[in-house]
Parts: C-alpha cells; sequence; structure tokens
C-alpha cells in the first residue's frame, strides 16, 4: 500500500509544494495545504524544483481546512509554528520559510526538504 502523506505550511506556496513534489516524484501519495494559502506557487519554488527534473507548475495552494486529514497516515508541518488545532502532527520539520529570499535559499530548503522526505521511504 502507497504511504499517504499531507503537507503542512502557511501560505502553502513553497515548502509544502516543494515537499508534495518530492513525495510524488519519489511514489508518496501526497498532497500539500495552508493554513492561509497563498494565491499561486513561487515562482523560485517551481524552478528549483525543475532544476531536479521536478514539475510541480500545475500545483496550486489549498486551504487545510479542505482535507481530511484522516485520509492521510501521516501529516507534517513545515514549520513557522502552524498551528492546526483540529490537525495531529506527526512532527515538524522546522524549515524556514523562503519567501522574500534569493533563490539559494529556496535550493537550500529544497534539498532539506528531499531529505526528510527521502527519510519517509526509507
Amino acid at each position: 500500500m502507497v504511504m499517504r502523506v499531507l503537507f503542512v505550511c502557511v501560505g502553502n506556496t513553497c515548502r509544502s509544494q516543494m515537499a508534495e513534489g518530492w513525495a510524488r516524484h519519489l511514489g508518496i501519495d501526497a498532497a500539500s495545504a495552508g493554513t492561509h494559502p497563498g494565491s499561486n506557487v513561487a515562482v523560485n519554488a517551481v524552478s528549483v524544483m525543475a532544476e531536479k527534473g521536478i514539475d510541480i507548475s500545475q500545483q496550486s495552494p489549498s486551504q487545510v481546512d479542505d482535507f481530511d486529514h484522516t485520509t492521510f497516515d501521516k501529516v507534517f508541518s513545515m514549520g513557522c509554528g502552524v498551528q492546526c488545532p483540529n490537525i495531529p502532527l506527526n512532527g515538524d520539520w522546522e524549515l524556514d520559510d523562503p519567501v522574500g529570499h534569493d533563490v539559494e535559499v529556496y535550493r537550500k530548503t529544497r534539498d532539506a526538504i528531499e531529505a526528510h522526505v527521502r527519510a519517509l521511504i526509507q
């Protein structure tokens, strides 16, 4: 059975979108959502994922309340003190939000997310 994972952050424009992209790339059934979702996925997030051959350009931010968390095997927060009072988290990856930073910060965030996602399948 394929693991189902939900990645949650505030804006659902960067970290959780990259996590969803990595997870799907590695064979995990994944989704991402935000507590206060933005309007679109950050251009830099799309760009740095494309560098790894992963296309997240068709993903879009979603509201965490639109998901039934009980249908997922695990739920992870990306960081920034995301509070999901109705959702029990399996962990907080404590990743700094790259919004407003240069592309190199996005690359570091992408690589940290890759390590976390790969750890889920080992």
